[in-house]
């Protein structure tokens, strides 16, 4: 019995493997393809990669707009972990009835959609653009400034510093340390899985950010790689070959991110959630 469970367990997990495995694979193989040949369906490698790849470089600023991403993403990561963090560790660490009002007032707002906030959000930058251009529309500061940090980032720290041992704050305060110096050099190295995997969530979030871009980003040389992939399958006759070359690039960093942080993040989702 014990046998054909695990035998019936190994069989659904490998169709599940497959299917979630697919999609990479079709990618791969269409970016060695022509686009006729994606369009057919075809499951076998080509020999067009290069010739895709010179396409690619050469019809559109792909550099650039993986340089653009990279920059809204990392900036978006490091001000948003230390921001929600310090959010986090400040609710919990420091507790009152005014407090969880507020926490609570913020768990409020994770119930409206960001398309309803889209109209004001591009005013308020309209009118900042007339004050501080650097800002405003059509910058890439306007991407990162409403998502520096959200109301789940914040609870997700603040469920993870439950498990924090409060006993090493009284040890450093003892030790003479101030309360950010508790919170740099205490809290932060203590907590590097939950980091970790707010860091995954808030890269890939960011990276992978497409309707708020959409509307505030309006100059070809700002756009993100989201965008110009979407640019790319919306023109009259769009070549598939290349636009899986360029989901291929948009794809790399953050697999790569993902599969170096994997342990830390299991473990601090693992924290959180206790």
């Amino acid at each position: 019995m014990n046998k054909s469970k695990t035998f019936f367990t190994y069989i659904f997990l490998s169709i599940a493997a497959f299917i979630s495995i697919f999609p990479f694979f079709w990618m791969l193989v269409s970016a060695t393809n022509l686009s006729v040949d994606v369009t057919q369906g075809r499951l076998l490698p080509g020999s067009h990669l290069i010739e895709n790849f010179q396409k690619l470089t050469s019809s559109v600023d792909i550099i650039g707009a993986l340089g653009n991403s990279a920059k809204i993403s990392i900036s978006t990561t490091i001000l948003a972990l230390l921001i929600a963090s310090l959010a986090g560790y400040g609710f919990e660490v420091y507790r009152s009835k005014a407090k969880d009002i507020v926490f609570n007032i913020l768990l409020l707002s994770m119930m409206i959609p960001f398309a309803a906030m889209m109209v004001p959000l591009y005013r308020m930058f309209g009118k900042i653009s007339n004050v501080v251009p650097v800002i405003g529309i059509d910058t890439l500061a306007s991407v990162v400034i409403p998502t520096v940090t959200t109301a789940f980032l914040i609870f997700f720290f603040r469920q993870s510093t439950k498990m924090f041992p409060k006993d090493l704050l009284e040890a450093g305060r003892m030790d003479g340390l101030t309360e950010l110096g508790l919170f740099f050099r205490v809290y932060m190295p203590t907590m590097k899985t939950s980091y970790a995997a707010a860091a995954i969530i808030t890269f890939m979030s960011s990276w992978n950010n497409y309707l708020w871009p959409l509307v505030v980003l309006q100059s070809p040389e700002n756009q993100t790689i989201p965008l110009l992939i979407s640019n790319m399958g919306s023109s009259y006759a769009p070549d598939f070959g290349m636009i899986m070359i360029a989901i291929v690039f948009s794809t790399l960093p953050t697999a790569i991110v993902f599969f170096v942080m994997q342990k830390h993040f299991v473990a601090g989702m693992v924290g959180s959630v206790k």
